[in-house]
């Protein structure tokens, strides 16, 4: 089974993103391709970059980034959990994404989006996929993308998909499968 990584990264009080990221986990499990672990950026709390030697030496001096990339480096696969903040992603998961190198390299992304809003978090998706190429991290085509999520979660505090949202999270496993088996061979290519 490969190593996938749900990345949860919203981070302020309110946060919807840990319950659509627990929906994603479950979906990513059913696949059965996967062994999922959730970091929650919201309970992983890093602080803004602080580590004095450029990130591409991997000559970390403090423990939560030593820990942060054991976690990052074990993945084989990555779903990144977004809200759009401004029309971009949130600062903490840029944040997160910068105190690394090499531990995203050569391993493919999926990206589930959302926003109260009608645009599903799209903007976000966009920038994010831009700054991913610079980790020589592939973003998938395929995606998914929810809009207005606050009406999509019940009074018990749970994300309840329509059909087509999870027809798209199916359609996203499946490619992240195939890419996940192509880029372990490149990442192994040394």
């Amino acid at each position: 089974m490969y190593k996938l990584k749900i990345i949860s990264s919203t981070v302020r009080p309110g946060r919807k993103g840990p319950l659509v990221a627990q929906w994603i986990a479950e979906e990513a499990k059913k696949q059965g391709s996967f062994e999922v672990e959730v970091l929650d950026l919201g309970e992983i709390a890093l602080p803004l970059m602080n580590e004095a030697v450029h990130p591409i030496m991997k000559q970390y001096e403090h423990d939560h980034t030593k820990q942060w990339s054991a976690k990052i480096e074990e993945a084989d696969a990555f779903i990144f959990v977004t809200a759009e903040y401004d029309y971009s992603y949130p600062a903490s998961l840029k944040n997160a994404l910068e105190y690394l190198v090499h531990e995203w390299a050569y391993k493919p992304s999926g990206i589930v989006s959302y926003s109260a809003g009608p645009f599903a978090g799209v903007r976000a998706v966009i920038s994010l996929k831009g700054d991913l190429i610079g980790f020589r991290n592939v973003a998938l085509a395929e995606g998914v993308t929810i809009p207005l999520v606050n009406g999509l979660i019940n009074e018990d505090g749970v994300f309840t998909p329509t059909d087509q949202l999870t027809a798209s999270a199916t359609q996203m496993l499946h490619q992240l499968v195939r890419w996940t088996k192509g880029m372990k061979a490149i990442k192994d290519d040394k």
